[in-house]
Parts: structure tokens; sequence; C-alpha cells
């Protein structure tokens, strides 16, 4: 199934949004035209990050931008294709959940190198990051995202220490 199908724009109809049509037709069939393995693999990534974004069950416009940019950067694609790959990984992500979320993780730890997987992990603290603080619930969820990717409790702490700004209670000021 073709992914202009599947977002429901494989039979635009004539009309004032012809031309929007077209413009997101042109995106669409640009992600088709990518090596489907490429194409999962930046899928998944996409996923995970918006698990992040949603462990506080609310998906912020920066937190969208953080996905956008590490998507555009991570799968070598223009700004417009990762607004479209970030807007389907939201939308799986709300429609789907947690379920999913375990499944697409274990299929990252299963196909992707361990440098991917820590460079994986890094972008996640990056989304969760982006409002300037990482909520307990975000911590919770990248804590599960590194189990699950296989990687280790030392691992998970040396990419939260990378985002120690973020994590308030590493900034609070010991008593003397």
């Amino acid at each position: 199934m073709s992914l202009l199908r599947f977002l429901g724009l494989g039979h635009a109809g004539r009309g004032a949004g012809q031309e929007d049509a077209a413009s997101v037709r042109h995106i669409v069939e640009a992600l088709d035209r990518m090596e489907p393995d490429a194409a999962r693999r930046l899928a998944r990534f996409a996923y995970v990050l918006g698990r992040v974004a949603r462990a506080d069950l609310a998906i912020t416009a920066d937190e969208v931008r953080a996905m956008e940019r590490l998507v555009a950067e991570r799968g070598r694609l223009t700004e417009a294709q990762a607004v479209v790959v970030v807007q389907i990984a939201k939308s799986q992500q709300l429609l789907l959940g947690e379920t999913d979320g375990y499944l697409v993780t274990r299929e990252v730890a299963a196909t992707t190198t361990r440098d991917e997987k820590l460079a994986l992990l890094d972008c996640c603290f990056a989304v969760a990051a982006t409002d300037g603080e990482i909520a307990t619930t975000e911590d919770a969820e990248l804590r599960m995202i590194t189990n699950e990717l296989g990687l280790g409790h030392h691992d998970f702490i040396a990419a939260r220490l990378a985002h120690r700004d973020a994590v308030p209670w590493l900034n609070r000021e010991r008593p003397r």
C-alpha cells in the first residue's frame, strides 16, 4: 500500500485544496521512493521519539519541532518530508499507544547497532528536554526505552548526564 493511499490522498479531488494536495502528494511520493528498509528504520525512529514526547500525555509544539529536526537530520529528508513522517508517527502513537511502542522499540533493538541505539537514546533525551525540563514521566519512559533497546543502566545515566541541565533533581543545590 502506498503512503499516499494510507493518508487518504490517493484520489485527491479537484477544488480549492488541489494545490495543497499536490504539494503533499509530491512529498509523500518522495517518501514512497525511499528504500523500504530505510523507510522502516526512519518510521521506527520517529515512533520512538513520539513515545517520549507523549510520555506526559501531551505532545507540545516544541517537541514536534525537535522531532522534525531530528528526523530530517537522521533521515536526510527535507523539512516538509520530516513534517509528514513526524505527523504520521505522532498520529500512530496517539492511536496505538503503549503496546505498539514496546513492539516498535524491540524491533529497533533487533535491527540496529549499539551506536545507533545510543544515538536514538540521546535523541529521545533531546526531545524530552525541549521544554527545559525532563519530567518524571518522561524519565520513566526513557528508562523503559533504554531497557527495551537492550542498553544498560550506565548507558541511561550517561545519556541523562548529557542532558543534565533539563533534569531538575540533578540541578538542585545540595544542603551543606
